[in-house]
């Protein structure tokens, strides 16, 4: 029996690292719905209280909240964020040459 741990650095991309499609999507949206949840705790809001400004079942904002964004589009989240007053700012720019891929990064300001 051996007492060695081998540990593989992660990419910044847990869902590149467990060889999910599309990764940076899946990243994407998990950062978008980080910042619903964080922003209904920060405000003190019930779930209840928060599916009434998203327009959503209680359920569904449990779902949102618990991570569970398979029922969830990219787009409804950036709606949802909006709906708790966040401005969404959508920027396009040329890949750099020496990048290998094209990405898709949220970068929420605090």
């Amino acid at each position: 029996m051996s007492d060695e741990t081998n540990i593989e650095r992660s990419s910044g991309n847990v869902f590149a690292d467990i060889g999910l499609p599309n990764p940076d999507e899946h990243l994407a949206k998990a950062n978008i719905a980080l910042t619903i949840a964080e922003t209904i705790r920060a405000r003190g809001l019930t779930q209840e209280e928060a599916g009434k400004i998203l327009r959503l079942p209680q359920p569904k904002v449990s779902d949102l909240v618990r991570g569970k964004l398979d029922k969830f589009t990219t787009d409804r989240l950036l709606r949802y964020a909006t709906k708790l007053n966040y401005n969404v700012i959508i920027t396009l720019q040329p890949k750099p040459k020496r990048q290998e891929e094209a990405t898709i990064r949220v970068k929420v300001a605090g």
